[in-house]
């Protein structure tokens, strides 16, 4: 799993984010709960941006890299001209990215300070100013755990769930449903096709290594809603249609991590004569599992005594175990890991969901059931 510098920094957002003062109409403190807070600016930023009766919301579940920050920036502004006529705004569904990044936990290393809110504060904007079409665009890579957060939110939204929204207004908006990347077959042969494409001069001479998240599994715990893991079977299956040499795995699904891949690597015969392999983030963004899970590198992410340990990154574990001599990455031209997003054909998948939605017709549902 992800190495975290320090719990302190997730503490420290905590509370820093709490509350905060301002000078309210009787000129007296105001002391703001994080709720409120949060609301209120996500209110005024959208306020401030309307300029059309149609919005989009990228969904991410977010990070505190910069390299994600700029892949985000990049992906709201071809979304921008995909979509003239829509407003664009991008949320976080994760509690800890948004108050990390919040924290500015990467400021050592160059990133800037971001604050990022949770799709429920934009959709109850949006509410607000009544938008009359509402279409929330997932950027998950399966259609997974947090896919699966991302449809409650918008569950709770047509509930009115704080009950203070038009139900009249929510009864007629039209909310539409853009789906993760490899939401079906065909998307995993298409996606398999366009990765092939980019590396298929590496996988030539070269193991090609894919990293996913993966939904945990187990016998006790299965998490794998929808049974989106198969997603990562099926595309390693349609990418080894085009070379013997690419290999997909993922650093939460059980039986598919580091080990289990390179377990397939000598099954299937792959080790190249030329001892060297290719790692990149099967993700959206390049985040702490890209930095630190695939591409971390020295003493803090290797313990010889449990080499099947998962603090071990997959760098460690493949130059280590495997005997790789050569670990390198797709690095973009100002060496930053690459995420899903940064391939432009592939943002185009995500953006051809968000033209071609899930038409949510039965979203709102009275508080008021007997009226």
């Amino acid at each position: 799993m992800k190495k975290i510098k320090s719990l302190f920094i997730a503490a420290l957002a905590v509370l820093t984010t709490f509350s905060v003062t301002s000078c309210s109409d009787d000129d007296k403190d105001e002391v703001l709960d994080n709720y409120t807070r949060y609301q209120r600016a996500v209110d005024a930023q959208v306020s401030a941006q309307k300029k059309s009766d149609k919005a989009i919301l990228l969904v991410a579940f977010g990070s505190t890299w910069q390299a994600a920050f700029n892949s985000f920036d990049n992906t709201v502004k071809a979304y921008q001209q995909a979509f003239p006529d829509c407003d664009v705004y991008l949320s976080y569904s994760s509690a800890i990215c948004i108050n990390r990044a919040a924290a500015w936990e990467h400021k050592d290393d160059g990133a800037e300070q971001r604050n990022y809110y949770a799709p429920n504060f934009w959709l109850h904007a949006f509410g607000a100013v009544k938008y009359k079409q509402i279409t929330v665009q997932s950027l998950q890579v399966i259609p997974g755990e947090e896919y699966g957060r991302v449809i409650n939110y918008i569950k709770d939204f047509g509930n009115n769930y704080l009950g203070d929204l038009d139900d009249e207004y929510l009864s007629e908006v039209e909310v539409r449903l853009g789906t993760p990347l490899l939401n079906s077959e065909n998307d995993v042969k298409n996606v398999a096709s366009i990765l092939n494409e980019e590396f298929k001069e590496d996988a030539k001479t070269k193991t090609v290594a894919f990293m996913g998240h993966g939904n945990p599994s187990s016998e006790e715990h299965d998490y794998d809603i929808y049974k989106a893991n198969v997603r990562y079977e099926q595309l390693e299956t349609e990418l080894q249609k085009f070379s013997h040499n690419y290999f997909v795995g993922t650093v939460d699904q059980n039986a598919n991590k580091k080990e289990d891949v390179w377990a397939r690597i000598k099954e299937n015969g792959a080790f190249p004569e030329s001892k060297e392999i290719v790692l990149n983030a099967l993700m959206s963004i390049a985040g702490d599992h890209a930095h630190n899970d695939m591409y971390g590198q020295g003493e803090e992410y290797w313990n010889a005594e449990e080499p099947d340990s998962e603090e071990n990154s997959w760098f460690e574990y493949f130059k280590n175990v495997a005997q790789y001599e050569k670990i390198s990455t797709h690095d973009l031209p100002d060496g930053e890991l690459r995420g899903l997003l940064d391939f432009s054909k592939i943002l185009n998948v995500w953006i051809e969901h968000t033209k071609n939605p899930i038409e949510l017709t039965e979203v709102y549902h009275s508080m008021y059931p007997e009226e």
